[in-house]
């Protein structure tokens, strides 16, 4: 008789939560920054708002990576820092991920961004007098001198390495220096004391006293590639083929349940399918566990599973048809337990 702690293992392993969330594109999958592991990151960026008394704090959306949108104060966060699995592949993928410390300096770093935008603070004098002209053409390769004072070091910039991010262009610069001013226990003062940036730091800090209790001239604008509109695949964000992942995820049964419940014409007389699978659970257990050998744990395990994949997929069903369905369900599930009884895996031919 198979253990269902081997059954688990195997329905929620790394590997079939891996494959369904890549094989599922962006835009459907249930992200938001409310209750998500960033959110912790963004309510403290707030405090340090609320504890400068500024009445303007940045809008936040998720999207494909850090960054503003051109002259709009929002701020882009990546998409899988909202979800830890997300944020797992996200490093598998490119080797790295953002930890607490780097997130809240990326958070301060777009909020300078965001508040230039708001204020639209680059029309100021003395900010082109201190940065430079806001018009600038910004380009991605520049020759930073790692040994200037003239510029305050926060950010690494990850084609060099090093902590020179504030020389790519004045918007950079001036978001950079905004960041070191609000980050709390930075000890600017000291830290740059002997330096030239220390006036762009000081500068920030009047101007902030200036605008801080004022209205935003702007508050939104067009934002670059949200969630919502990001119709790939987890796959093809990451140029992968999901080939390569299909043969670990043994648990895998999205494709099953697209087969006995493909997409519905009209949604009127439809029923969700998790709903029907919990309504049937006691029946469907006691049926499959009576043919297949397996226990009414494991039974309900596999049952689980198929029916946090079809609220997940957002299948539904049509009630006419429900005795069919209830065929197909129960020839699937004793197959699935067979298998694993014979094989110790799921995989269905």
């Amino acid at each position: 008789m198979a253990s269902t702690s081997r059954i688990r293992s195997v329905i929620n392993a790394w590997e079939t939560v891996r494959y369904e969330l890549m094989n599922t594109r962006i835009c459907k999958l249930p992200l938001r920054i409310e209750r998500s592991p960033v959110e912790p990151y963004v309510q403290r960026l707030k405090g340090e708002f609320a504890a400068n008394r500024f009445s303007f704090v940045p809008s936040f959306y998720l999207t494909d990576s850090w960054g503003c949108p051109d002259e709009v104060p929002v701020i882009g966060i990546p998409f899988y820092l909202a979800d830890k699995r997300l944020a797992r592949i996200e490093e598998e993928q490119t080797g790295e991920i953002e930890d607490g410390d780097t997130i809240m300096m990326l958070l301060r770093h777009e909020a300078g961004h965001a508040i230039n935008y708001a204020y639209r603070l680059w029309h100021d004098r003395e900010w082109n007098e201190k940065f430079g002209s806001f018009n600038k053409p910004y380009r991605d390769a520049f020759s930073p001198d790692p040994f200037s004072r003239l510029f305050v070091r926060h950010l690494t910039h990850g084609q060099y390495h090093l902590n020179t991010y504030a020389q790519k262009h004045p918007d950079e610069d001036f978001a950079e220096t905004f960041a070191v001013w609000l980050t709390p226990g930075s000890r600017w003062r000291t830290r740059y004391a002997a330096w030239p940036a220390l006036a762009k730091i000081e500068y920030v800090a009047r101007l902030m006293r200036r605008c801080r209790e004022r209205p935003p001239i702007v508050t939104g604008g067009t934002l670059v590639q949200p969630v919502e509109e990001m119709n790939v695949s987890l796959a093809e964000h990451y140029g992968q083929r999901l080939e390569r992942y299909r043969a670990a995820a043994q648990g895998y049964v999205d494709d099953k349940l697209r087969e006995i419940f493909p997409r519905t014409r009209g949604f009127a007389d439809s029923l969700p399918v998790h709903l029907f699978l919990a309504r049937r659970r006691r029946a469907l257990t006691a049926r499959i566990a009576r043919w297949s050998g397996m226990t009414a744990e494991d039974i309900g395990m596999i049952l689980s599973k198929l029916s946090d994949r079809s609220k997940a997929l957002g299948l539904r069903m049509y009630p006419r048809r429900e005795d069919a369905y209830l065929l197909d369900i129960t020839a699937l599930v004793t197959s699935m337990a067979t298998r694993f009884g014979l094989r110790g895996r799921f995989d269905i031919e």
